[in-house]
């Protein structure tokens, strides 16, 4: 899932046009601009490889063994997707960071609208999971009839309608520019509506990134645990655990830096426009911008590989394309039996409810 950068709607990547938002005071620039080309590029190559090798995994085995069968795989096949469209973009603002950009102003504007979509459609696909255990589990009966893949698929063709309609203006307002020393990749809106957008937008990230989610998980959760605890369920209390973790990662993942982007937006009103403040902003979008970023490598984790069914694919897999190559040098005399239990696995009838999130 995409993220959003100290000016709203902007490129995955904090922006470094310093001198537009320091009205020409250059005092925050040297320590701002230092600070990211040594912290952001070792951590943005680390969610790179840990965010590519988890959704591909993700993908990989939602098409090859569950088949898309159901409207929970509709969505987790969604939510890795769209992590990986703000992945496959790193590498381009790993060297961003570290030095300017030297893309053009096609590719700034592509990838400042690529990440804005892995951002929206990221959120949207966490609520939209988030409701579906909640018919799962509190509406059993129901969602049977409505947990349908082709109502998932409807229903995901219309997200990314809706996410695409919401990132216009980064294709519109991004765009490559010179400054005296370098040249960067921002969003620029005109001189009379600068200030509006940035609160518009701000507000708007606010609202689809923490609010809305954490409106709609409080809910549904709230209610799952509810129906959970009158279960009689040995996994009751792992289910339960799970809630919460899921819960506590988005919020600690997205809560800083959403606070932090509605600091800088209206730095003027928190008192935080003068030189200090400003590189102190900068500095902060840029950290707590990262940690959200992390969630794309959590996803895979928490939304899919906790299940225990999806494990036991997991584990096929490996041991179909690599201990099999391994096969000619060492013996596996109980591959094909663990493998034949894999594939077979299938939870019990009793456990239909609480297999929705494990």
């Amino acid at each position: 899932m995409g993220s959003a950068t100290n000016v709203p709607d902007n490129d995955v990547t904090t922006e470094f046009d310093y001198e537009t938002l320091l009205d020409g005071t250059p005092c925050s620039e040297v320590i701002a601009q230092k600070f990211a080309s040594h912290f952001l590029p070792p951590l943005y190559s680390l969610v790179f490889i840990f965010g590519l090798l988890g959704n591909s995994l993700v993908v990989l085995i939602l098409v090859k063994y569950k088949k898309l069968k159901n409207m929970t795989d509709i969505y987790l096949l969604n939510l890795a997707i769209s992590d990986l469209l703000f992945i496959i973009s790193l590498p381009f603002y790993i060297y961003y960071a570290a030095h300017h950009w030297i893309f053009g102003d096609i590719m700034c504007k592509i990838l400042s609208g690529i990440n804005l979509i892995g951002f929206y459609t990221g959120s949207f696909f966490i609520i939209l999971l988030t409701f579906d255990r909640y018919l799962a589990i509190v509406h059993a009966v129901f969602g049977l009839k409505a947990r349908k893949a082709i109502y998932g698929s409807i229903a995901s063709v219309i997200t990314w309608g809706v996410a695409l309609l919401a990132s216009l203006p980064a294709f519109i307002f991004t765009t490559a520019q010179e400054t005296s020393s370098h040249w960067t990749c921002s969003t620029r809106y005109s001189n009379e509506t600068q200030d509006r957008w940035n609160r518009f937008m701000t507000l708007k990230m606010n609202l689809i990134g923490l609010i809305f989610p954490m409106v709609v998980m409080i809910f549904c959760y709230s209610r799952i645990i509810s129906t959970l605890m009158k279960c009689r369920n040995e996994k009751k209390n792992k289910a339960v655990k799970l809630i919460f973790i899921i819960m506590i990662v988005y919020f600690l993942c997205w809560t800083p830096f959403n606070i932090t982007l509605l600091l800088q937006t209206f730095q003027t009103q928190f008192s935080l426009n003068n030189c200090g403040g400003i590189s102190n902003l900068f500095i902060a979008v840029q950290v707590t911008e990262t940690i959200a970023m992390v969630h794309c490598c959590i996803n895979p984790l928490i939304y899919a590989f906790a299940g225990e069914k999806f494990r036991k694919y997991v584990y096929s897999f490996f041991q179909k394309s690599i201990a099999r190559q391994l096969s000619k040098y060492c013996s596996f005399p109980h591959a094909e039996t663990l493998e034949r239990s894999s594939s077979m696995y299938t939870p019990s009838t009793g456990e239909h409810e609480i297999a929705a999130l494990l």
